[in-house]
């Protein structure tokens, strides 16, 4: 071993010739491991090798992962394991849903997000900042899932695949150590104030000096838990990110309280200077208060995609192949398996009703709150609640692969998209940190020079005052809010950048079909002309029981009782159905049909009919019993929505592919003016792309299957989602239920997320410009300005929930 061959980066003492290597400007330097050499690499392909220069002491030694613990993370390689928390995307793309712990500040989020992105085979990794669950992306090609985990862990973080158990656990044991903290804090703050009162209060020379150097002491002594553990998360937290070479949001927070402890103490031990131990407790008892109401008002804030996956239950009662029913935990049921969902019960698959009849509530799914009857043959989905008897479903899909788990894995991606405010906030919060350590020390040298006695407090106070944290805080903690607002009232957003540009808004365009109006021939009206009317409407659900054709829809979903027996049913493509009801023979179908196979020609008194719709007949042997109009029907909110929406200003636009005459029919019911019929896809587009020409910021509605192009075109775009599986609708927000009326409501509250985005950014800007030099003029105390920075935190966060909505509870 060589003294003169030290290590690069760490400066300790390297084998000659060394082991590994460090390429710095073209040169190659010695590294006494791999763990230097891991992050002096990292440093370096971040751009910081100034780091090297401006450095005044060596890093410490940087350690590679013991072997344990790679063994560990090397397991979630595993395939069968990854079944259930990761999606294949592509052929070898793969996408994880996982937990950080050890997420502190926003800084934490920029420190994983950017050390993640440089890690070749990481297309991306999202990070929300209000329920730590991240969202990566990768090739399997180039890196394995341990390898992410193994380079997260390498900076002092850990992730493990995401589980609510977990988490929820986690939480509780975050919330603890912070409420242990505060309150030793809190408890050593009383304590040495009970000692310094009297020493402010009392007279110069009144206590003597003996009992003086003892309550100095006795304070000194009640601070050190405050100092090396209530403030423990701070100097982590710094010394992590100072190692990555950025200063972060905690930086300051520390050096203002080790310096404030350090100078008491030497102006105790010396009987020369001021000693500021009350308020060294009392401004991180303040800070921490602060900073313990915000973790509860972020766990708030984030509560959208955690009430979607509390929804599933952990176990499920699995039907064995001889009858017998046991418990069995959800994620190791599989497609074709039965279970049986009791009443009261939450049902945990997607899958069908195989034997039993019952009503399902899906209101926490879709905002129905009306019970849906559910038998034989009836699709279920995850979350629902069971609420009158017991069904028997076969397993369709589970986890993740289930519609609720598509609706978790959107809303995770659209609170994880970071918005432009957000993205430059960040960056400017990072250059602020910088900024506010410049003026530190430039408040020092001034103070020291016209009033030394008071140059370390007028430091801390201008330390602590200003730390930006509310300027990170100001946009997502705003959008995670509105975001979770939008789930619960049933339009789930897909893509982060849709809430920001609904509020910019200015014209409205809707298909028709399958939008505006339900997108399936419903019945409008039934014309008796040989039978009455229940009589023919009995005789026609009784052959339509026996179809699968989509007519069939309009007439089995009435409530129509029947004890018909139906026989020798035979369809007929492209014409009709037969069949013998109650032994007799009757025919239904288009006028063509039943001219053909019966002869009888279509009577005057139903022509008139033609323009409400199509026109289906039931005939008998002998002559035609009535006559049957269907139409696709306008939804029931649609006249008030449009109505409402004019009213606020929007321009509404008619846009569909159906002929002028039913375009012209459904506009004037709705009273809108702008329209265009029989339009292709390349119309839909050019017709959009004229809007946009003049200025217009266009929201387009459609069903998100055929309108795929002209959603993608338009500023924003919300498909109906009710019955598609949403994981792949075209749209940038889907209506779950397709209730036309959220839409007002969306747009409003897109409105007032930007407006208090803005309220957030301006308090946070404002605070930080005027506390800033009030802090550098010496006007205020380090108690005080620990106060005004938590509550600058504090107000931004609880400013941001008035957009969750009253019925939001708090945790």
């Amino acid at each position: 071993m060589s003294a003169n061959n030290p290590c690069f980066h760490c400066g300790n003492d390297c084998p000659d010739p060394a082991q590994f290597s460090i390429l710095y400007r073209q040169v190659n330097q010695p590294a006494c491991c791999a763990g230097c050499k891991a992050v002096a690499e990292t440093i370096l392909a971040s751009g910081l090798e100034s780091y090297y220069e401006q450095r005044t002491e060596n890093a410490s030694r940087s350690e590679p992962l013991p072997a344990e613990i790679r063994e560990q993370l090397q397991l979630y390689d595993d395939q069968y394991l990854q079944s259930d928390f990761v999606q294949q995307v592509a052929d070898d793309i793969r996408e994880a849903s996982l937990i950080l712990e050890g997420i502190s500040c926003a800084a934490c989020i920029w420190l994983n997000e950017q050390h993640l992105a440089k890690l070749p085979g990481v297309i991306s990794a999202s990070i929300n900042y209000s329920t730590y669950r991240a969202r990566v992306r990768w090739d399997e090609k180039q890196v394995k899932l341990s390898t992410i985990l193994q380079h997260i862990a390498a900076i002092g973080y850990r992730a493990h695949p995401y589980d609510h158990e977990r988490h929820e656990a986690q939480w509780q044991s975050e919330r603890k150590s912070a409420l242990l903290r505060l309150w030793v804090a809190g408890l050593s703050m009383m304590q040495v104030m009970m000692f310094v009162v009297p020493m402010y209060m009392a007279p110069d020379g009144e206590i003597e000096a003996v009992w003086l150097t003892m309550m100095h002491w006795s304070s000194a002594i009640l601070t050190l838990p405050v100092v090396l553990y209530s403030c423990w998360p701070f100097y982590q937290n710094s010394w992590r990110e100072l190692k990555h070479g950025r200063a972060g949001m905690d930086l300051p927070v520390s050096v203002g309280v080790i310096a404030a402890f350090a100078a008491s103490l030497y102006a105790l031990i010396t009987e020369h200077g001021e000693i500021y131990f009350d308020s060294v407790s009392m401004f991180v008892f303040l800070l921490l208060g602060g900073r313990y109401l915000e973790l509860k008002a972020r766990r708030r804030a984030g509560a959208a995609a955690e009430m979607l996956v509390k929804l599933v239950p952990a176990f499920a009662h699995r039907i064995s192949h001889d009858k017998s029913v046991h418990e069995m935990p959800v994620h190791r049921l599989h497609a074709g398996d039965l279970i049986l969902a009791k009443a009261g019960e939450t049902i945990p698959v997607d899958g069908v009703v195989l034997d039993g009849e019952s009503e399902v509530n899906e209101a926490m799914l879709s905002g129905e709150s009306r019970p849906i009857s559910k038998k034989s043959g009836s699709a279920v989905i995850a979350g629902s609640l069971n609420l009158m008897s017991a069904l028997t479903i076969e397993v369709q899909a589970v986890g993740h692969n289930t519609r609720l788990g598509s609706m978790v894995r959107l809303l995770d991606q659209a609170l994880q998209h970071k918005p432009r405010l957000a993205q430059l906030a960040d960056q400017v919060a990072g250059w602020f940190v910088l900024g506010l350590l410049l003026a530190a020390a430039g408040c020092y040298w001034y103070w020291s020079m016209h009033d030394p006695l008071h140059a370390l407090p007028y430091t801390v106070a201008v330390l602590v005052i200003s730390c930006p944290c509310a300027l990170s805080l100001a946009t997502p903690a705003a959008l995670t809010a509105a975001t979770g607002h939008l789930a619960q009232i049933g339009l789930l957003t897909t893509r982060g950048n849709s809430l920001e540009n609904l509020a910019k808004i200015s014209d409205i365009v809707f298909d028709k079909t399958g939008t505006l109006t339900f997108g399936e021939p419903r019945l409008v009206k039934v014309i008796p002309l040989a039978a009455f009317a229940d009589e023919a409407l009995g005789l026609a659900c009784a052959l339509e029981a026996q179809s699968e054709h989509p007519i069939a829809k309009a007439f089995t979903t009435q409530q129509h009782p029947s004890a018909s027996v139906v026989s020798e049913f035979k369809n007929h493509p492209g014409g009709g159905i037969s069949g013998k009801v109650n032994g007799e023979n009757y025919w239904l179908g288009s006028i063509d049909f039943i001219r053909q196979t019966l002869g009888f020609n279509e009577p005057e008194c139903t022509k008139a009919h033609q323009q409400e719709g199509s026109l289906i007949y039931l005939a008998d042997e002998t002559a035609l019993a009535a006559a049957f109009v269907l139409a696709d029907q306008l939804r029931p909110e649609a006249h008030g929505l449009i109505e409402r929406l004019q009213q606020s200003g929007y321009r509404v636009h008619l846009l569909s592919g159906d002929q002028l005459p039913i375009v012209n029919q459904v506009a004037e019911q709705l009273g809108i003016t702008q329209l265009r019929a029989a339009a292709s896809p390349e119309a839909k587009v050019a017709y959009i792309q004229a809007l946009q020409s003049k200025g217009h910021r266009v929201l387009m509605l459609g069903d998100g299957v055929n309108d795929t192009p002209v959603l993608a075109l338009a500023n924003v775009s919300i498909a109906m989602g009710g019955g598609v599986d949403i994981a792949h609708a075209a749209g940038d927000m889907v209506l779950l239920n397709n209730q036309l009326s959220a839409l007002p409501r969306s747009l409003e509250l897109a409105k007032k997320c930007r407006h208090i985005i803005r309220e957030n950014l301006a308090w946070a800007l404002i605070y930080n410009l005027i506390a800033l030099p009030v802090a550098l003029a010496g006007l205020v105390t380090p108690w005080l300005a620990s106060l005004g920075m938590a509550l600058s935190s504090l107000c931004v966060v609880l400013n941001a929930l008035r957009l969750l909505g009253k019925q939001q509870k708090a945790e």
